[in-house]
């Protein structure tokens, strides 16, 4: 069932997936439902960045995530694993702190934040995460 919320995946897989109590969320970037436009980012016609705005992108994996788990009928604050996948620790990891602490405030999931080379088109950042029913 596709998801009219949330952006379309990249791939030949599900957004969600409920096994027993858990809800699985596939690694989620910050493209826009219905769009696929990338916040915070605007790149020439050769595909070079012109601006980038990590934050903007950081807030809208999270509302991405947020939306999934409710349409798969969970919460955030029943979040109890995250992966985060960043493309450069350096620049954005403490940014990406900042922000992991004003969402998850209350409800402290395990967290492992690795960096990749890279990601499927030109996010800056995908997190992955399971969460109680």
């Amino acid at each position: 069932m596709e998801k009219q919320n949330l952006p379309k995946p990249m791939g030949l897989y599900p957004m969600t997936r409920k096994v027993g109590n858990l809800i699985f969320v596939s690694g989620m970037g910050p493209r826009e439902a219905g769009t696929d436009n990338i916040p915070g980012l605007q790149l020439d016609k050769h595909g070079n960045y012109i601006s980038f705005d990590f934050e903007a992108q950081v807030h809208s994996v999270f509302k991405n995530v947020k939306t999934a788990l409710e349409e798969a009928g969970s919460n955030w604050n029943k979040i109890v694993d995250v992966t985060i996948f960043l493309v450069n620790m350096k620049r954005d990891f403490h940014t990406f702190n900042k922000i992991y602490a004003q969402y998850f405030s209350e409800a402290q999931p395990c967290r492992t934040t690795v960096e990749v080379q890279s990601l499927p088109s030109a996010i800056a950042i995908e997190i992955k995460v399971i969460a109680e029913v």
